[in-house]
């Protein structure tokens, strides 16, 4: 009789969780799920279920780790000596950008909008964050799609040249004149390496051309993402001043536009998407909005992006929370398992407390995109969008790292999809603007706009006499407000700690008035503390069972 070989038992495998994958990421994220009831309605939630299925599937998993492993590769001149500024995908991010671009991620929501949708930008944010999970990288050229069509508004000829093809579900790659493709993607370039965030100090000349409202761009540009794009909107210098224009890809008779990319950023992360130095020289701008008013003409694109910051950091933690609870769930040490000992389980639920605070912030901004006539929802959303980009990008990268350490070892190898998301983590933070760039923009619309603050005050009064101690922290942040605006000296100095007081208490208000009590009750009780120190795995008392599961995945 055979017997098997005695070393065969060393590949038994026992004691570690099964890949999270074949899940439903809209249906299984009970607070994504509830704040788009919530907002938009049970209807809404329906057709999210497809692209919630496909972003939890194992192929969109695979398609998003082969697109990091093999990144964008450059291809400045042809064998024959012909500039050519040709920039190579792997095949898994065109997957990945054909399905994100087929579900109505890019400008879609716009054209919805237009046609009498009443909740195409919660429909959109929901989908943005449940589709990030696959793959952070390829929402940049997504999202700046989608942030293109308010500023291009701003001429209603180009708009109506440009935002049909931006809002198409069609992902239609290549450098051809838009005339003959059936969708386009927008990038932009408004950073130099002098200036960064300071826009104003831009050197990039405009030179008028003769053409009306036709001008030659003469620069660099520091960072321009996915040059590969149809059409860009770039800041320059005018005669004017600073202003803002439009750069297509390629020209109307078929010839590519002077767009010299100068090499692909070696980054840290968001290594899919190729970030590019571009030169300018004689390259073709169409201006979009008046000379000299270039930054009032792109504000609404750099809302809408830093709206896509707020969402896709919430995505990136809510993907690498459900990792956590989905490996604590499954693997057992010293004799239980990891989910039934009382400090993981503190760990776990307590980044599960911040990542719906996140969502319940997320999606009530989108909300206030839906409505924008309404004067409190853009009152609101002018302060509420700095505030959010400021704290919950801020807080990322801390809710990922301690997700990673949930898994040990087996978080921090490559086989892992952790470190992707770790080294993805600080991105937000620093795109469309720094934390202090968002702080100082916080202070300007408190002294500038006394709306915004009033919708602020008016927003978190709406969960008054809720919960005691979030009652304490709104009367608490409006004496630091008064404090620091009695002192100019100390008004700046205090912006990060006012905004992240604000943005803490808006969270607060938000699951005070619409999360389960177990919720808002963790939230309140650590967040809203004055000894808070942003430990996580310190909550005290509570249910913490409960909010274990409900952060943790059913496949």
């Amino acid at each position: 009789m055979e017997t098997s070989h005695p070393r065969s038992a060393l590949r038994v495998v026992i004691n570690q969780a099964p890949p999270l994958v074949g899940h439903n990421v809209v249906t299984a994220d009970l607070a994504l799920s509830e704040a788009v009831v919530r907002h938009a309605g049970d209807a809404v939630l329906a057709d999210l279920v497809p692209l919630g299925a496909d972003a939890g599937s194992a192929e969109a998993r695979e398609h998003g780790l082969l697109a990091n492993e093999h990144p964008p590769r450059l291809t400045a001149y042809d064998r024959y000596g012909h500039r050519v500024d040709e920039v190579a995908f792997h095949p898994s991010w065109h997957w990945l950008m054909e399905r994100a671009v087929g579900h109505g991620l890019g400008a879609t929501a716009w054209e919805q909008q237009e046609d009498g949708d009443a909740h195409a930008h919660v429909r959109r944010a929901a989908g943005f964050m449940a589709w990030s999970h696959t793959e952070p990288g390829h929402g940049c050229p997504v999202s700046m799609t989608y942030a293109a069509v308010p500023a291009l508004r701003t001429d209603p000829a180009l708009a109506a040249e440009w935002s049909p093809l931006l809002a198409s579900r069609i992902y239609d790659p290549g450098v051809r004149r838009p005339e003959d493709k059936l969708g386009a993607l927008a990038g932009m370039g408004m950073t130099e390496k002098q200036g960064g965030s300071d826009v104003r100090t831009n050197r990039t000349e405009a030179r008028a051309t003769g053409t009306e409202g036709t001008y030659t761009l003469h620069g660099h540009k520091w960072f321009t993402s996915a040059p590969m794009n149809d059409v860009f909107l770039m800041l320059a210098q005018a005669p004017g001043g600073l202003s803002c224009f439009v750069v297509p890809r390629v020209l109307p008779d078929g010839t590519r536009n002077q767009l010299d990319v100068v090499r692909l950023k070696d980054k840290l992360g968001n290594r899919s998407n190729a970030s590019a130095e571009l030169e300018l020289d004689g390259t073709v701008a169409v201006r979009l909005g008046e000379e000299g008013r270039g930054v009032r003409t792109i504000i609404e694109m750099v809302a809408a992006t830093r709206l896509d910051c707020v969402l896709g950091s919430t995505s990136l933690m809510r993907r690498a929370v459900s990792e956590a609870a989905w490996h604590a769930a499954h693997r057992s040490a010293f004799g239980a398992r990891l989910l039934d000992q009382p400090l993981m389980r503190n760990v776990v639920a307590d980044l599960a407390v911040e990542t719906e605070a996140a969502t319940a912030l997320a999606l009530r901004l989108a909300a206030a995109v839906d409505d924008l006539a309404d004067p409190h929802e853009a009152a609101l959303r002018r302060i509420a969008l700095p505030l959010a980009k400021f704290w919950v990008c801020k807080r990322t990268p801390a809710v990922v790292a301690e997700a990673l350490e949930c898994l040990g070892g087996n978080g921090y190898v490559e086989e892992s999809v952790l470190p992707l998301l770790f080294r993805e983590s600080p991105l937000n933070s620093v795109w469309e603007g720094s934390g202090n760039v968002n702080a100082l923009d916080v202070l300007r619309a408190i002294t500038r706009e006394p709306e915004a603050l009033n919708a602020w005050i008016t927003e978190v009064g709406r969960a008054r006499g809720g919960d005691a101690r979030l009652d304490r922290a709104v009367d608490d942040t409006l004496a630091l407000l008064g404090s620091l605006m009695a002192d100019a000296e100390r008004l700046e100095v205090g912006a990060r700690r006012l905004a992240g007081r604000m943005a803490a208490v808006l969270q607060g208000s938000l699951l005070v008035r619409f999360a389960p009590p177990e919720v808002a009750d963790a939230f309140c009780a650590s967040r809203l503390g004055t000894s808070y120190d942003g430990t996580f795995g310190a909550l005290e008392g509570g249910d913490l069972r409960a909010l274990v599961e409900r952060a943790t995945p059913r496949v």
